[in-house]
């Protein structure tokens, strides 16, 4: 007895269906968007970059916020309105002064907006931190690429200068140099300008920030130029540029933009740091240092101002730092434990 054949069925079957589904997704896909795959699935890189963009965005647009909440940073409240200071220059209301009108309080003794001093706290702070760190990145690179593949006498020149810079004490040396820059450029009766002393701060920090880089590049070029793809590019008759723009640089993003991420909150903690003791940014521009200085003197009886810049820059520090560790992991996988 013949059994029935089964009929063949309709449905066309896609002979690369089963290989498309076990293709890898990195599979025809860029560097950059490698990064970016890998950089989404982490979940705390993510809510740090929020975090630091929401940082960034509240500095930028410090005057529209200003204007939209109905307050400034620079007039005394406390001095100008009756019933808001004590007669010891402390808020009247509980928890600093809180209120619809003033929402983290009023600062001792001038009865200033804390909320208002803490915005533009953050884009003093950034400002300056972020002009550093730009100009810290660009001396390191060209003189860590510089004493990397020069090598020689250049190499051993800019090692030992590399090596005084991070011996040097960064920090007395900006407590001396201030009163210097102050007696050059400005005369005894007048107060320093705001921007000198940004431009001072700045200045100081990418003196002593850039041989951290610069260390860390010649390393990576002096391996680097050992490699075939450089020797193949110096027979070939490229120029020293050549070499540099097109062979060395474009693999050496990866450190650059790691240390880039870990240098901005080192800064700006070194310039609050730096106004906390008095040789910074002064009044009447706002800077976390200034009024984290502040609030150690009147702590006892008003810790509320205290902890508003105190635990914005922990956040913002710490987010900058999360957000450094998880692009450092996926730029290069292999770093991850």
């Amino acid at each position: 007895m013949t059994m029935p054949v089964p009929a063949a069925s309709d449905t066309s079957v896609d002979p690369g269906a089963d290989q498309k589904a076990h293709t890898p997704e990195t599979v025809g896909r860029s560097p950059g968007r490698l990064m970016w795959l890998r950089f989404r699935r982490d979940r705390v890189g993510v809510i740090s970059a929020v975090v630091v963009i929401l940082f960034f965005l509240v500095g930028i647009f410090a005057p529209l916020i200003s204007a939209a909440y109905g307050n400034d940073p620079y007039t005394q409240y406390g001095q100008e309105t009756p019933g808001l200071l004590n007669d010891f220059g402390y808020p009247i209301l509980p928890n600093g002064g809180i209120s619809d009108q003033f929402w983290f309080g009023l600062e001792p003794g001038l009865g200033r907006d804390v909320f208002m001093m803490l915005v533009y706290g953050i884009r003093t702070s950034l400002l300056i931190a972020a002009a550093a760190t730009l100009l810290t990145a660009l001396i390191g690179v060209v003189v860590g690429i510089t004493a990397g593949y020069a090598g020689g006498k250049t190499d051993y020149l800019i090692g030992r200068i590399i090596d005084i810079l991070l011996s040097f004490p960064s920090t007395l040396f900006f407590i001396a140099f201030m009163p210097v820059v102050e007696s050059l450029f400005v005369s005894p009766e007048e107060e320093t300008p705001t921007w000198l002393r940004a431009v001072s701060l700045i200045t100081v920090l990418t003196l002593f920030g850039w041989a951290t880089i610069a260390r860390l590049l010649r390393g990576q070029v002096l391996s680097l130029r050992e490699r075939e793809f450089v020797e193949a590019a110096r027979v070939s008759g490229a120029s020293p540029a050549r070499i540099v723009f097109k062979e060395l640089l474009p693999n050496l993003w990866t450190p650059i933009i790691i240390q880039s991420t870990l240098l901005l909150p080192a800064f700006v903690t070194a310039e609050a740091g730096l106004s906390f003791l008095g040789v910074g940014i002064v009044e009447p521009t706002p800077d976390w240092g200034r009024m984290i200085q502040r609030g150690a003197e009147v702590y006892r009886d008003d810790i509320t101002f205290l902890i508003f810049p105190g635990v914005a820059m922990v956040i913002f520090v710490l987010a900058f730092n999360l957000l450094g560790d998880s692009v450092r992991d996926a730029l290069d996988p292999k770093t991850r434990r």
